[in-house]
């Protein structure tokens, strides 16, 4: 029976400490880290929505992309809707955190929008689709709950 010995060695930095993230940096070529994902963690696009002098703001995170040719920002039965496609320009192998391909985020509107009002600007990587809000349709009320005799 023979023996073979395998020589491991850890990335260490010239400070002493050791490179955790780095030295695992192999793992995601074995796995892919979207298998360990959850649903909300999977999102290509990051967005925040709130309200400013009377309209709605939806921002998204959309940097590297031509927006006449790469976004379509479309309201449909509800719902605002940004699709889009990111194309990678590599030409050699090499490490690459970027996402690339096609994406696509819905947003539920508030009852009751304008969809007259609808404009949509890219700046600097950031889309941002403003329209009218909604008037207030009421205030809150209180349920009373029965209970049965």
């Amino acid at each position: 029976m023979s023996t073979k010995e395998i020589s491991v060695t850890t990335p260490v930095p010239a400070n002493g400490f050791f490179d955790f993230p780095a030295a695992f940096d192999w793992f995601d070529e074995l796995i892919p880290r979207n298998m360990f994902m959850r649903g909300s963690d999977m999102k290509p696009i990051k967005i925040e929505e709130f309200v400013k002098n009377g309209k709605l703001v939806v921002r998204a995170e959309i940097p590297g992309v031509d927006p006449d040719k790469d976004i379509d920002v479309s309201i449909h039965d509800g719902y605002l809707t940004i699709k889009g496609e990111r194309h990678s320009e590599m030409k050699d192998e090499h490490r690459s955190e970027f996402s690339y391909g096609s994406f696509s985020r819905s947003i539920a509107l508030p009852t009751g929008f304008n969809d007259k009002s609808v404009h949509a600007q890219y700046k600097d990587g950031i889309l941002e689709v403003t329209l009218d809000a909604p008037a207030k349709l009421s205030t809150a009320k209180k349920v009373p709950i029965n209970k049965p005799k």
